[in-house]
């Protein structure tokens, strides 16, 4: 009797084991919140809040692009709208009754002769208009939703997002209410269901309903300058004048091998096509090309060169300045760059002393009369029959000075040995040609400051004499920010472009020491134009916090391809790809691999 009893126990126990077994997860549990909690007028998900709204008014008139501000502002936010298309007959059909009340209530007014109602005629105006429309399939007719819901972190976050929204469409008379009771429905509204739930609708016809198109990117085309590149939000082309914004000055921020020398090569390029000028301060010999296939001018600076620059040169004065104007100033510079030659040798390291100041003032003037050159001189025979000082003269002239030993002993550098066939020879550079560059790559890195200042202030020598439009590319701008005399030299030239007819590049990779210079941020002020290329890590952080980008515009630039990246014109930025045509490309590259073929092909040749 007992194993019948065993097999009736076993038989019990056999449980089946899929009742046990724990249902899978999803990606739906992973992706729902943790909570749900429906209010009045907000909804809590997990931590967060969310709220939604409804747009129930609209102006008379709606501009292209109303929604802009909204889809720009910096909040988490889901937008949804609901078309739903109403038959042009049944319209028609209403249109006709609505009209034929119109002009019964307008002709009652004439016979009791009330004055006219501009309302009621201009709403006979707009029917008459829609119905003409409608009738020739010009327009169809639509009941329009718009929703929006809204996500802070608390409920202060939601009232002040609420604030925002309101000023923002308020101004264009569009009005906003919060979906109260209606929460839940509100957020399945602005959800992917497809599901309008609160039908809080509008009439509106396809003219005003096609303002609303949400998909809006800036655009930077115009009838007028050159190609810039693609750009990469929606494939337009990037057109654009830089004279025609409030200045022409633009700065250029990118690591090595970015891509910056390769745009800046081909926005001379085409810049030349249209007969603007180009002046280039080359630290690196790689515009030499350029220069050469365009019939420019490529000056090597360095002391073994046979290019020299005289500092003492002067500009002719043009027909609205005073010679005297002109010599004051040049003195006033010539006094910063001896700062930026002797600063570094003297007891004050990085400028003269508050003496020797006043010393190197007294003695340049003087230097200029000993040749002649004084306020009451005539300007026409600056530079012919009255030559130019040279260094080895302001030198003759400290040396009969009282207190000027140290400054004597200090310039001799300049005057004699090495240096002096560099620092101490008559200007022999030409700047006529239409593309003009100067390569400073052979010069020594303990001279190239003060090599670059020399450049800036004979450039600019050039240009105040003579208006005309020309682009002046300064390439690695940071050597000249290591001196605050260079630095303010730089400033002061973007500063003034704009009254020239000239329009500034400054290019640098290290963003650190550019933007650590007391000039950096107003140099940064006054360009209209911004390139933005592949950064750094270490400098990322400075650069987003400079331009105020976004964490994925930061992100962007950390990962930007070889000639990608961001560009601003004023107010508007676009994410820009350059391109070139094959025949620009053979011109512009820098890849030593294209070079290299090129060469070989030209020796075939």
């Amino acid at each position: 009797m007992k194993i019948p009893f065993l097999k009736k126990f076993k038989k019990k126990q056999e449980i089946p084991e899929e009742l046990f077994a724990q249902e899978p997860m999803g990606i739906a549990d992973i992706v729902a919140p943790s909570s749900l909690e429906v209010k009045q007028n907000y909804l809590k998900l997990g931590e967060r809040f969310a709220k939604s709204y409804f747009i129930f008014s609209y102006p008379r008139y709606l501009s292209t692009g109303w929604l802009s501000p909204i889809i720009n502002l910096n909040v988490p936010m889901d937008i949804s709208f609901y078309l739903h298309p109403i038959s042009s007959e049944s319209i028609l059909k209403k249109l006709r009754k609505k009209v034929t009340e119109v002009q019964a209530e307008i002709a009652e007014r004439e016979e009791k002769g009330l004055i006219r109602d501009p309302a009621l005629e201009t709403a006979y105006q707009d029917l008459e208009d829609l119905r003409d429309k409608l009738q020739t399939a010009q327009e169809r007719m639509f009941r329009f939703s718009l929703y929006l819901t809204v996500y802070a972190n608390n409920e202060k976050g939601l009232r002040d997002i609420e604030t925002n929204l309101r000023s923002v469409l308020e101004s264009r008379l569009i009005y906003i209410k919060p979906a109260l009771y209606q929460q839940k429905e509100g957020f399945i509204c602005t959800s992917p269901y497809n599901l309008d739930q609160l039908m809080v609708t509008t009439l509106m016809n396809t003219a005003p309903l096609s303002s609303t198109f949400p998909f809006i990117s800036f655009d930077l085309s115009s009838n007028e300058g050159i190609l810039y590149g693609i750009n990469k939000h929606n494939n337009s082309l990037v057109l654009f004048d830089r004279f025609s914004l409030a200045n022409a000055n633009e700065v250029i921020f990118a690591t090595s091998g970015a891509g910056k020398s390769y745009a800046i090569k081909l926005e001379i390029l085409r810049y030349l096509m249209l007969g603007v000028n180009g002046i280039i301060i080359d630290p690196e010999n790689e515009y030499k090309f350029l220069a050469n296939a365009v019939a420019g001018s490529f000056f090597n600076i360095s002391l073994a060169s046979d290019h020299h620059i005289n500092p003492f040169d002067l500009p002719p004065p043009r027909e609205d300045e005073k010679a005297e104007d002109v010599l004051r100033s040049n003195i006033i510079n010539l006094v910063g760059l001896m700062r930026v030659m002797l600063g570094g040798l003297g007891p004050k390291k990085g400028g003269l002393t508050p003496e020797e100041d006043a010393i190197m003032d007294r003695a340049l003037t003087e230097t200029y009369a000993a040749k002649d050159i004084t306020p009451e001189s005539d300007a026409k025979k600056w530079g012919k029959e009255l030559p130019f000082p040279l260094m080895s003269d302001l030198e003759s002239v400290l040396s009969t000075m009282e207190g000027a030993e140290s400054l004597v002993r200090r310039i001799r550098r300049f005057t004699k040995g090495v240096y002096a066939k560099f620092f101490n020879q008559p200007s022999n550079v030409d700047m006529k040609n239409r593309l003009v560059v100067f390569g400073i790559r052979d010069m020594e890195d303990e001279l190239r400051p003060m090599a670059l200042f020399m450049i800036l202030r004979y450039i600019w020598k050039t240009i105040t004499s003579e208006m005309k439009k020309r682009l002046l590319i300064i390439d690695e701008a940071w050597w000249l920010m290591k001196t605050e005399d260079g630095a303010s030299f730089l400033f002061g030239t973007v500063k003034r472009a704009r009254k020239y007819w000239l329009g500034v590049t400054t290019v640098t990779q290290d963003v650190n020491d550019f933007m650590k210079s007391d000039y950096g941020k107003p140099i940064l002020t006054n360009s209209s134009l911004a390139l933005l290329m592949k950064q750094s890590p270490a400098t990322i952080d400075v650069v987003k916090k400079t331009f105020n980008l976004t964490e994925e515009e930061k992100m962007l630039l950390l990962e930007s391809p070889v000639g990608e990246g961001i560009f601003f014109a004023g107010t508007k930025h676009v994410l820009i790809k350059v391109l070139a045509s094959y025949t620009e490309d053979q011109i512009i590259t820098t890849s030593p691999e294209q070079l290299q073929k090129i060469k070989e092909a030209k020796k075939q040749l």
